[in-house]
């Protein structure tokens, strides 16, 4: 009955390939190929769950509100400089995908900007047009930090002065990449490398790469700027390689869906642009929001099978859990040049840390730990005051049923429960975490 339940359970089945030994015990190949199902399952669970199009939606609501004055705050500094015309042109190459549609949408785009004059504005909308351009950034930030399991924002001053150095010196460090990608076509190395017969074809295709190359950076310095969290270059880098990658297959398909799609003009007239534009940037924000989901799972792999799923734990790994952060916090503290914060803990366990945070901070309300300033944990009190019998007291007895009334139990499971308590009470004894310690200390010296 169970084998026959077993078989007839698909979800089941699945779930053993992506996430057992069935693809991984095929050699590199197998291991690399389960890698790939897990981080493709993770990302369409994430997907199908509805947040990212809703946060991308937002996000094209937002965009509306600010284009204008985002381009008119960059356009104005590189303007100073005088070099605004090579920003035009990555304009118009973002729109590309809509022809001579998006030379024309882009064209009115930047009327539109050229006529923000600030003398004829006045402070007031000045300053508007300024908080406007900063609650996008602000809206991106919001979004990335879901991503991200991040709670905490930036602080007020923090994010106006970063959001404003990053609008301030982002278009000019792109118009400086743009410009000495053009002068080294003047270089006479690059000249002789286009004129050879054998390196010169590679040379113009590696030319081509180049805008893309761009676009994969400009995503990688997203995902590690935006999170208000430390992101890995590594986890950066391989989230820009997956949004440059989406953003220009989906370039292209847009780009074929616009030129094939004649009818759509017959049936929405004057609305066809303007509809097909807000799908563009809706799906632009998607790549971007898929993106960092691939770079959070990257960095954080404990985190693929779970997502935002309410972790299941059992009194068993409660407690085990409970042991081990004192165990590993203890150790920390004991050695002057370590310290130990709560997602470095979560990496050491290979336990996500929405699942180890609960624990967390049930010991710190009941005293035994406690998080400094720099989020860093130590123990709440001397390590010989802290028994591990009432280490697990907090996870194995502490807790409610929601209910004002006391629970009603059985006399014979309510004794039945007190003989165990007692059987855990009488092997911890007295035992405290100082012992523990000690104890874990000789036995690797003797193994030494």
């Amino acid at each position: 009955m169970y084998n026959r339940a077993m078989r007839l359970d698909p979800l089941q089945r699945i779930d053993d390939v992506i996430w057992g030994d069935v693809v991984e015990k095929h050699g590199v190949a197998g291991r690399l190929g389960a890698s790939l199902l897990r981080y493709l399952y993770a990302i369409a669970r994430d997907f199908f769950s509805g947040q990212l199009t809703l946060r991308a939606m937002s996000l094209v609501y937002t965009t509306l509100l600010s284009i204008v004055p985002l381009l008119a705050f960059s356009f104005s500094v590189l303007k100073g400089l005088g070099v605004h015309r090579q920003m035009e042109s990555q304009l118009y190459r973002f729109l590309e995908p809509f022809g001579d549609r998006g030379v024309e949408i882009t064209d009115q785009l930047i009327a539109l900007v050229n006529n923000v004059n600030g003398r004829a504005l006045g402070a007031a909308s000045l300053a508007f047009f300024l908080y406007t351009a900063v609650s996008m950034v602000q809206k991106i930030e919001e979004s990335f930090n879901f991503v991200w399991y991040v709670s905490e924002t930036r602080s007020f001053a923090r994010r106006f002065t970063e959001y404003v150095f990053v609008m301030l010196i982002g278009p000019v460090i792109i118009v400086i990449a743009l410009g000495m990608l053009g002068s080294l076509q003047n270089e006479s190395a690059v000249r002789w490398l286009l004129e050879n017969q054998l390196l010169g074809p590679v040379f113009v295709e590696l030319g081509k790469l180049m805008p893309y190359a761009m676009i994969v950076g400009v995503f990688a310095f997203l995902y590690m700027f935006m999170p208000n969290t430390r992101v890995r270059f590594s986890a950066g880098l391989v989230g820009g390689l997956a949004g440059g990658c989406m953003w220009a297959t989906l370039s292209a398909v847009f780009t074929s869906f616009v030129v094939n799609s004649g009818g759509r003009e017959a049936v929405y007239a004057s609305f066809a642009i303007p509809i097909a534009t807000l799908i563009w940037l809706y799906l632009n924000w998607l790549v971007l929001l898929v993106g960092a989901q691939v770079a959070f799972y990257f960095q954080n792999p404990a985190y693929l099978r779970i997502g935002r799923r309410d972790p299941r734990l059992s009194n068993s790994m409660r407690e085990r859990l409970s042991l081990n952060i004192m165990f590993t916090v203890g150790q920390a503290f004991r050695d002057p040049g370590r310290s130990v914060k709560l997602n470095a803990l979560s990496e050491q366990l290979r336990i996500p840390s929405v699942t180890v945070a609960p624990i967390a901070e049930k010991l710190e309300a009941a005293g035994f730990l406690k998080v400094t300033e720099d989020e860093e944990l130590q123990p709440g009190r001397d390590l010989a005051g802290i028994r591990l019998r009432d280490v697990l007291t907090v996870v194995r007895d502490r807790g409610e049923t929601g209910s004002h009334h006391s629970p009603l139990w059985d006399k014979s499971v309510d004794a039945l429960g007190s003989e165990l308590d007692d059987a855990v009470r009488n092997t911890l004894g007295d035992k405290t975490l100082a012992e523990l310690l000690d104890g874990a200390g000789s036995a690797a010296g003797g193994s030494a």
